[in-house]
Order: structure tokens, then C-alpha cells, then sequence
């Protein structure tokens, strides 16, 4: 097999580059480096120098999942107004040639890209985003469901609530957050159900991530005795939801203020999901702190609850710090919500489960990157990168993407110029300060009155012609 010339290479590595503002001396400009880049080639035993070569596929599959139109016809038209606007030849607009080169790549160049440009922009978060000097990083799962193929079903099946032929496959996903800068560091993808198949079994698939001295913030179904004491052997402090099937008496344990005590959780039997030699490893108990929060502002579903965290030190982390820092898990249900909706991860397009997966991949890169584009405007700025709106720098960036897209290698002072008219843009849409809005969780718009599809659509249709014949 031939290899592209190395020239040319380098040359695609520069226009990607350029899209997502990694040019210049703007801050953040190494994220997208472009010994990222090689190093996600290594994946790559060697490619033809076509017109769909790696980069090139990347860039397409990029802008196909940050557009509103995500389908494979329009990003086939945007590569063709590239290359015409370039003084090259047209490609053909039959889209099969840009699925075969999707197909071709293998997953790891995807996931090495996205793992590596999230966790650069991490490495790089300013001191003071950081909560009382420390890294904190955020774990939370959901569900994303793809087209109704039988690859896709014998990889990722569908509910068992779902009648067979009128469900869709539907895969499990949980990332590691940043909270400083809402870059996705690693994800896991498994089924929807089966042994193993939750998001706490992949929590363990993903401990690598965490560093000693880092903090994981989660919900209350990592409320675990086995993770928590886990992560605290590799230094790592945890700050969850109280789980519900455990008691907390708060005349027990040492008091530290009102509803605020240390406690002693005991080892409890052997799960399921780790051998007899590495639970006896395990110490028989934990110190737990335990803190009950009382909820005053209206519209909040839970007027009371409890966080479980291995911080113990009272003076250091106080009850309202401990508070203030669980309410900061939010931001994890918003950066899903930024995946799902925004950038429509929500249903995924693929039809066989290894292009879901690259899929999943190039929308965690584009969030990664979109992130830095944030961090960018942010330090410009000198804001907090949370503050600024993850849907208005979509909105700006795919306006500005055909200016950007047009410039070429001399063009640098108009680039750069134009790099800081984004990002000025870009800092204007901040989040609304809304300190506890509350609103009813109900929808006003009706849906269009349509009847549900109970039954396959070959039936349906089978049906259908059968009472237009009998008629």
C-alpha cells in the first residue's frame, strides 16, 4: 500500500487545524497539536493519497456532526464547495465514497484523538478554574439509540420493554468530565443491560484517568463502598449523593456541626464484580463523612439530601463547600444535554455498531474542541470558561466555518484577525445568570396527533394493503 506524501500531510494537519482556531498566538493553540494528530495516525497502517484520506475524512465526519444537517449528502456538499473554493476539482457527490473511507479508519484514531485533545485542554486549565486548587472531575452516564439494523441490534439490543421490530438499539454511555473546563477526558460505551453492562461497571474501565489528589464528583449510584475505598487507595476523594438503600444517624459517628458527622462504613460482602484475592486486599472499613443539605429555594425536587465524601476535613472543606460543590455536578447533566441536543448525539446515524462507535468518538472530539474554543475566549476574556454558552459558539463557529475554511497558508494577519472577532463573539454569549429559576417540567407544545407504530413496519404496511385490496 501506497502512503500520502508527507507534504500533504502536513498541509491537511494545518487546514484542520485552522478550523478549530489552533493557529497563532492565541492561548490554547497546542490542544489540537499536531503531534496529537500523529499520534492518532499511528492507528493507521498507511492510506492512499486520495481524495478521502484520513484528515480529510476527519474533517468531513467533524463538521457532519456539528452541523444541523448531519446527514452524509450535505457534508459531501461542503467538501465539494471546499475544493471548488480551493482551485480543485469537484469530488463526486454520491456520499458512498466518503462512508467506504469512515469505514476504513480504524476506532482507536477516533478515540485517541478525542482522549488526547480533551485531556491537553484539561493539563492546561487555568489555577483559578480550578475548585480550592484541586481537579475535579465529573462522572455521569446516559443513553444514546441508533438506527434499527441487525448489526446494531446484536451489538447493542434494545430494551426488553420494547416489542421486537418497533424498538431501536440502544447503547449505554458514561464520560469523565472536567469541571474546570467541561472537556470529556475518556468514555465508556457497553450495552443498555447485562452483566457488567452499567455505568458503575464502567467507572472501573476508566479509573485510569484519575490521579492522585483528584476529586470525583457523582450522582448517588456511585454511592459505593467498593469504588469509593478503590479510589481512595489511589488517592482519590469522593463527593456522591447518598445512596438510598443505606441509613445515616447522625447521633453516631464524631460530630462535626449540626447534620455533619464521620462515620465508619464496614466492609461489606463480596460483589459480584471483583475476585476473592482483590477484595481481601481491601480494608475493612472506611471513614465516610456524611453531611445532610436542606434545600430552600423553590422549584428543586429534593428538599433534602445527604452527600457521602471522603473529604473529611472540616475546616478545610466546610459543610457549605461540600454543598456547593455536589450542586457543581449539574454541570454534568448540561454537558450531556450540550452532546445529546446540541450537537445531536442523541440518535445516533450508523448503521453497523463500529461506525456508531467512531461516531460517538468524532462528537466527543468536536465537544473537546469546541471546549477549547471556549478556554479561548474565556482566558481572552478572563472569565469562566462554565459561563460561556456551549450552543452560541456552535452557532458561531459553523457561521464563521466558510470564511474560515476559504483562508489560506499567507493569509495569517486577516486569519488572525478573524480568530478574534470569534472569539470576542463568542464571549458575549454568556450564560444567563439565573440564580434558582424554577420552571414547571411540563412541555407547551403539543405533539403533531400521529398514532404510535405498534407493530413492524412491514406489517403495518402488510396491513394496510390488505384492507386497500379487501375495499
Amino acid at each position: 500500500m501506497s502512503y500520502s506524501r508527507q507534504g500533504s500531510v502536513r498541509e491537511q494537519m494545518r487546514f484542520l487545524r485552522r478550523q478549530f482556531l489552533q493557529d497563532g498566538g492565541l492561548p490554547f493553540t497546542d490542544i489540537l497539536s499536531e503531534e496529537v494528530i500523529s499520534q492518532a495516525l499511528k492507528a493507521i497502517d498507511g492510506f492512499l493519497d486520495r481524495i478521502y484520506s484520513p484528515l480529510v475524512t476527519l474533517w468531513v465526519f467533524l463538521g457532519q456532526v456539528l452541523s444541523a444537517d448531519p446527514s452524509c449528502r450535505a457534508a459531501v456538499a461542503r467538501l465539494i464547495v471546499h475544493r471548488i473554493s480551493r482551485g480543485k476539482s469537484p469530488c463526486s457527490a454520491v456520499t458512498g465514497a466518503y462512508c467506504q473511507a469512515r469505514k476504513r479508519l480504524p476506532e482507536k484514531f477516533f478515540s485517541d484523538a478525542a482522549r488526547q485533545t480533551g485531556s491537553a485542554l484539561d493539563t492546561n486549565a487555568k489555577g483559578d478554574w480550578l475548585w480550592k486548587g484541586r481537579r475535579v472531575l465529573v462522572y455521569d452516564g446516559s443513553t444514546v439509540s441508533m438506527p434499527d439494523t441487525s448489526e446494531n441490534q446484536a451489538a447493542y439490543p434494545q430494551p426488553v420493554a420494547q416489542k421486537p421490530g418497533i424498538g431501536f438499539p440502544m447503547a449505554r454511555i458514561a464520560a469523565v468530565f472536567s469541571l474546570a473546563c467541561g472537556a470529556v477526558l475518556d468514555l465508556g460505551i457497553c450495552r443498555y443491560a447485562g452483566k457488567g453492562q452499567s455505568e458503575l461497571g464502567m467507572l472501573r474501565t476508566l479509573w485510569n484517568i484519575f490521579r492522585p489528589g483528584d476529586i470525583m464528583l457523582a450522582d448517588r449510584l456511585m454511592c459505593s463502598w467498593t469504588e469509593m475505598v478503590m479510589l481512595k487507595q489511589r488517592g482519590v476523594d469522593c463527593v456522591c449523593r447518598f445512596t438510598s438503600h443505606r441509613t445515616a444517624d447522625f447521633r453516631r459517628g464524631k460530630r462535626l456541626s449540626k447534620d455533619d458527622h464521620i462515620v465508619k462504613w464496614v466492609k461489606p460482602a463480596k460483589p459480584r464484580s471483583i475476585d476473592r484475592e482483590a477484595y481481601n486486599l481491601l480494608p475493612d472499613f472506611l471513614m465516610i463523612r456524611e453531611t445532610r443539605v436542606r434545600v430552600q429555594q423553590p422549584g428543586f425536587r429534593s428538599r433534602t439530601l445527604i452527600i457521602a465524601t471522603t473529604l473529611l476535613d472540616a475546616e478545610e472543606v466546610t459543610k457549605s463547600d461540600l454543598a456547593n460543590l455536589y450542586r457543581a455536578r449539574w454541570n454534568a447533566e448540561l454537558d450531556l444535554r450540550s452532546l445529546k441536543e446540541t450537537m445531536q448525539m442523541d440518535i445516533l446515524r450508523c448503521k453497523t455498531p463500529e461506525l456508531v462507535r467512531k461516531e460517538i468518538w468524532t462528537h466527543i472530539l468536536a465537544y473537546n474542541l469546541i471546549r477549547t474554543i471556549i478556554a479561548q475566549a474565556a482566558s481572552k476574556h478572563e472569565m469562566k470558561p462554565r459561563s460561556i454558552s456551549f450552543k452560541g459558539v456552535v452557532q458561531t463557529l459553523n457561521a464563521f466555518q466558510p470564511l474560515i475554511a476559504f483562508q489560506g497558508e499567507r493569509d495569517a494577519p486577516f486569519r488572525m484577525y478573524l480568530y478574534e472577532q470569534i472569539l470576542d463573539a463568542i464571549a458575549t454569549h454568556q450564560v444567563a445568570d439565573r440564580p434558582d429559576r424554577f420552571e414547571p417540567r411540563r412541555k407547551k407544545r403539543r405533539p403533531k396527533p400521529y398514532d404510535r407504530l405498534m407493530k413492524p413496519r412491514h406489517e403495518a404496511k402488510r396491513d394496510i394493503l390488505k384492507g386497500l385490496t379487501e375495499n
